[in-house]
């Protein structure tokens, strides 16, 4: 029997790389209508974040002693005010989506789509092979029965430095070819050097065999997308000639822990209204999150290539030399400039993909994610990017940024104490007039606004539940009203507990890309690493000293005690990491379940059915019939 072919013959296709120092418009890129609406969503996002923070600056300013404000006194009023802008700017997109999800869209009809011939990618670095080919064929299947005008192939493009796992990834791509049905048009390809890495990767099959495809979906590697889902995205990028890249919503699927559940319990019920928010004011300038978007090929090779920075700061908050890290955040924004739509599109359900099972494997990818999320400031000046996509690098640099912050104002709130007497700092006297007028944070209006910003920062799940009608959910499909009320609190307790131990971790990861400490791009842990008590006592070191200082100063009377609950989260910092990677129990398998979790997917039955026969052949058992056989 002949050997499987693994590649396609070449069709190059040209990816210059972009100048940031010069405007660039791509002359194929259709010219686009602006939307009406769009800036009418913007205000609306924006505004109230902007009045409620002004709002709460002026309240504060009138707590600070008459004779001027000295200069920590203006630090901790700014700091305050800056993160209470963020917070508004979240409840305010929140209700947009809230409103947007209850508005009654008349039903379009649309054109016949025109047929694309789409490549589906599948970069790969050192995964498991069954994995990953498990899913792929999933897909590829779920294609076939679908049917449709498209023509789809899939592209394994393999990283992989292990060259076990590059032997596995061999065998278990000639294994699908010879149990998969005629049709299915299944390519791997592994780079001898894997160069640029991920970033390399596409641009190496863009430049090797992207002229012969109008479109490519970027997967991740535990990406898994049913072909319904698939084929909507193809639809709307073929009937919209002015769009470039097209972004899905993921949803998280298959959590067995602690720390997992409750990710994917927010991600499954939370963020249903944020993302119907976002969706409306970014209009056509929206982001790319690095898989799950259907991308046009031509535009991305001719508008997208990213050359490596030049300046110093590439090397020091990149990790890796010049190579731009976060490169989704950069490509999207390329697009946009050039006058290509991005566009994002939460309601297509059926994007899936995996979270971290551990609060260490979560921190660890943090890490990596804070090293191209800083980089970004650098080209906040880059020529001819669009507000929006200017915004979206700020915003993913101050998601990190704002851990520091808040670990400011926890070490002030500390000091400040519970009045003059009691406090680690002096109050302003005749007889130190060097020090500032701190305010009594125990006085009745001074507490009603700390409760304010709690209740902020709870009010976008609180949102979020009365948007679950909205979106076709009902509380049926999480157990009933008990166990989803059981669901909420939990995780909303867990949120609490685990907050501040990630903040810590964050203003960790943002100091060590400062200094360049932070080095590697190690792959995912999938099924999450099993950590001794020695490595989560290193690893949480600082927290639990902050925590046991705090209760010091609690104990003594120093340090307020509306701490509390961060003192305890920090000093319990160990002990609940080592809880966020225990299993859930298969008798309590329903504690924060989403939709998912009560009546699972076809899509991951046929995957975990794929990978385990793929996995059992792999270990040198016979290959049984597949499922499309």
């Amino acid at each position: 029997m002949s050997r499987p072919v693994l590649l396609p013959p070449e069709q190059p296709l040209a990816m210059p790389a972009q100048d940031f120092s010069a405007d660039f418009q791509d002359i194929d890129a259709p010219e686009q209508r602006p939307q009406q609406s769009v800036a009418l969503w913007r205000i609306l996002a924006f505004s109230p974040a902007m009045a409620g923070t002004a709002l709460l600056a002026w309240v504060m300013q009138g707590w600070f002693a008459d004779g001027g404000f000295s200069g920590l006194e203006m630090v901790l009023l700014a700091l305050i005010s800056f993160n209470f802008f963020w917070i508004c700017f979240t409840v305010a997109t929140v209700l947009l989506g809230l409103y947007s999800l209850s508005r009654r869209h008349a039903v379009r009809r649309l054109a016949p789509p025109r047929k694309m011939t789409v490549a589906l990618l599948m970069p790969v670095y050192n995964e498991v092979p069954w994995y990953v080919l498990g899913n792929a064929q999933t897909m590829l299947e779920e294609l076939r029965k679908r049917g449709g005008v498209h023509d789809y192939s899939m592209f394994i493009l393999s990283d992989t430095r292990d060259e076990a796992i590059a032997a596995q990834e061999l065998i278990s791509v000639r294994v699908l070819h010879a149990m998969m049905p005629p049709g299915l048009k299944l390519y791997y390809r592994r780079r001898d050097r894997n160069t640029d890495r991920k970033v390399g990767n596409i641009a190496d099959w863009v430049s090797r065999w992207g002229a012969g495809y109008e479109a490519m979906l970027v997967l991740d590697a535990d990406s898994l997308m049913t072909g319904r889902a698939i084929t909507r995205l193809v639809n709307a990028l073929s009937r919209d000639p002015g769009a470039g890249l097209i972004q899905s919503y993921p949803q998280l699927i298959g959590a067995q822990s602690v720390f997992g559940r409750m990710q994917q319990f927010a991600n499954g019920v939370h963020g249903a209204a944020l993302a119907e928010g976002l969706a409306r004011w970014v209009g056509q300038q929206g982001n790319y999150w690095g898989h799950n978007a259907i991308i046009r090929t031509r535009a991305f090779a001719t508008c997208a290539g990213l050359p490596h920075l030049r300046s110093r700061l590439g090397g020091r908050f990149g990790g890796h030399g010049k190579l731009i890290m976060s490169h989704d955040f950069v490509e999207a924004g390329l697009l946009a400039r050039a006058g290509w739509s991005v566009r994002f599109l939460p309601r297509i359900r059926g994007s899936y993909e995996e979270t971290p099972p551990t609060l260490i494997d979560h921190i660890q990818r943090d890490r990596r994610w804070c090293q191209g999320n800083l980089q970004h400031l650098k080209l906040l000046n880059a020529k001819g990017f669009k507000a929006v996509s200017r915004f979206h690098l700020l915003h993913g640099a101050i998601g990190y940024l704002m851990a520091p912050i808040w670990f400011a104002l926890l070490v002030i709130w500390a000091l400040i104490g519970r009045g003059e007497e009691a406090s680690v700092l002096t109050y302003f006297s005749e007889s130190n007039p060097l020090m500032p007028s701190w305010p009594d944070m125990s006085e009745p209006h001074h507490v009603l606004v700390i409760l304010l910003i709690y209740a902020m920062l709870l009010a976008p799940k609180l949102l979020a539940i009365a948007a679950l009608p909205l979106t076709g959910a009902r509380f049926a499909d999480y157990g009933g009203g008990a166990r989803f009320a059981l669901s909420f609190g939990s995780e909303i307790l867990l949120a609490i507990l685990y907050a501040p131990i990630l903040m810590v971790q964050q203003m960790i990861a943002v100091i060590r890309t400062a200094l360049g400490l932070q080095r590697g791009w190690a792959p995912q842990a999938r099924d999450g690493g099993r950590y001794s008590w020695t490595t989560l006592l290193i690893a949480h070191a600082l927290e639990t000293l902050s925590g046991l200082a705090l209760w010091v100063g609690i104990v003594t009377g120093l340090v307020s005690l509306w701490l509390l609950p961060i003192a305890l989260s920090l000093v319990l910092a160990v002990p609940l990491s080592a809880l966020s990677g225990l299993p859930v129990l298969r008798r309590i398998n329903a504690w924060m379940g989403t939709r998912e979790v009560f009546c699972e997917p076809q899509i991951t039955r046929n995957a975990r059915s794929c990978r385990a026969r793929l996995k059992h052949i792999l270990d040198g058992g016979s290959p049984s019939p597949s499922a499309a056989e």
